[in-house]
């Protein structure tokens, strides 16, 4: 049968909207997904993007931008002036209503980034509630987080200024009928504000026989107890990028130790975010090619393979190499679209809908790690619900790897990602897998 890594079975967890286990996510960057820079530009890529098999758009804060100490030309996305309006820059309030209705009428889902830690420095809150933020002890002056020196600490003792946050969530569902969070810096707020907040948006939306889908920047179990259905896998994340440096002596023994881990810490039901990248990873640490070198694309199929959700940045399906400007215009690079890598996330799509055992939380198979005889190095895992049985091989280091499987089920004629021809496979098959190569099989 194989080790067990991750079962995927009940204890409590928020109710996730039924189309979310096999959901693939896109974050769209509005201001650099196009020259225009639009909702409008966002619109008119709704079929590529269907057709790419992306289920969720994410977009970043829609926003106005504050002002006052705004950095760069345009402004940080997350200093944000208004929780109740657009952005001027990316269009109007009903060119926005018109893209959810188009997304929806895509059949995709559209999730909108919210920032409730700090607004801008001249907010309309600042002018109208400046009781709901947090003083500085010497100044008196309205507080700065960290070194975000544009913005302006909210104050979550303050029972006012939860209820506005909570009012100004339900705006957007009620206005815009988008489907969801993407919760910024989840872990700055109280626990209890989201397990008060999400329930109520959730009666919102079960009134209108919609789902909420939640995902919060931030991990540990407890954010899915109520409130979220997805969280960031940030650590396996970090411990795959340093795999792929060459930090990890023994990285396929450090990868299964991660998932048991992660296995016995968060409910199984729990949606775990898995990415090469997204727009902090992209803007401050480099695209996905700097910080994974040659091993870029089987970490993306890796991703693909655990339990919980793909994300893809945009660009990714062209094989944008650009760490995009944050505070400026700038643009993804999309002369290679249509090329490999789009083809690439198509499989993936394709494979993660069609592959009952690929889905999210319970929904999906349990994760086993088959035996190999280069288990320090080689990752072989294999998830089943059902027919649907999906099996891979990655070489998870540098050298060459070469390589014997035994497994019970593998034995049979399976289907090849990356490849229109059947597999004949069988326990104690020998594999060669160059360095960060990798295979896929599936029934």
């Amino acid at each position: 049968m194989g080790q067990l890594l991750y079962r995927c079975q009940p204890p409590a967890c928020k109710r996730h909207p039924e189309w979310a286990s096999e959901a693939v996510i896109y974050e769209l960057n509005v201001r650099q997904f196009s020259p225009d820079g639009t909702f409008g530009a966002v619109r008119a890529q709704l079929p590529r993007l269907r057709n790419l098999g992306v289920d969720i758009l994410w977009l970043m804060p829609i926003y106005p931008i504050g002002e006052e100490r705004r950095k760069g030309t345009l402004g940080s996305y997350y200093s944000i002036r208004d929780y109740c309006a657009v952005n001027p820059e990316f269009g109007t309030f009903e060119e926005f209503r018109a893209l959810v209705e188009a997304i929806h009428e895509a059949g995709m889902r559209i999730i909108l980034d919210w920032v409730p830690n700090h607004t801008s420095r001249d907010a309309v809150w600042v002018t109208e509630h400046p009781e709901w933020y947090k003083r500085d002890p010497e100044t008196g002056e309205i507080a700065t987080p960290y070194d975000w020196t544009d913005t302006a600490q909210l104050d979550y003792d303050s029972p006012a200024m939860r209820r506005g946050m909570t009012e100004a969530m339900l705006f957007w569902l009620r206005e815009t009928a988008i489907d969801g969070f993407r919760v910024d810096m989840a872990m700055l707020e109280p626990l209890a504000f989201w397990e008060a907040c999400v329930p109520e948006l959730e009666a919102f939306m079960d009134a209108q026989s919609r789902g909420l889908f939640m995902l919060a920047e931030a991990e540990g179990p407890d954010f899915h107890r109520v409130a979220f259905d997805a969280t960031y896998s940030w650590e396996v994340h970090h411990l795959m990028v340093d795999i792929a440096q060459g930090k990890v002596p023994e990285p396929a023994s450090a990868l299964r130790g991660r998932l048991q881990y992660e296995a016995e810490l968060y409910p199984p039901a729990a949606l775990r975010m898995r990415f090469t990248s997204n727009h902090d990873e992209n803007s401050w640490n480099g695209s996905e090619f700097q910080r994974f070198g040659e091993s870029v694309r089987m970490m993306a199929a890796l991703t693909y393979l655990l339990p919980g959700m793909p994300l893809i940045y945009n660009g990714q399906e062209a094989g944008s190499d650009r760490s995009l400007a944050f505070f400026d215009k700038d643009g993804v690079d999309w002369s290679a679209l249509g090329g490999g890598w789009t083809a690439f996330y198509q499989e993936l799509n394709a494979l993660r809908h069609s592959q009952a055992a690929l889905r999210g939380g319970m929904e999906g198979g349990d994760v086993y790690a088959m035996d190999n005889s280069l288990s320090n190095r080689v990752l072989s895992i294999k998830r089943r619900v059902g027919d649907s049985l999906v099996m891979g091989l990655f070489n998870l280091s540098a050298e060459h790897a070469d390589f014997e499987v035994y497994d019970e089920d593998f034995n049979g004629s399976f289907r090849q990602m990356g490849s229109s021809s059947l597999a004949e496979l069988r326990d104690h098959s020998h594999f060669y897998l160059p360095p960060w190569g990798f295979f896929v099989y599936y029934l």
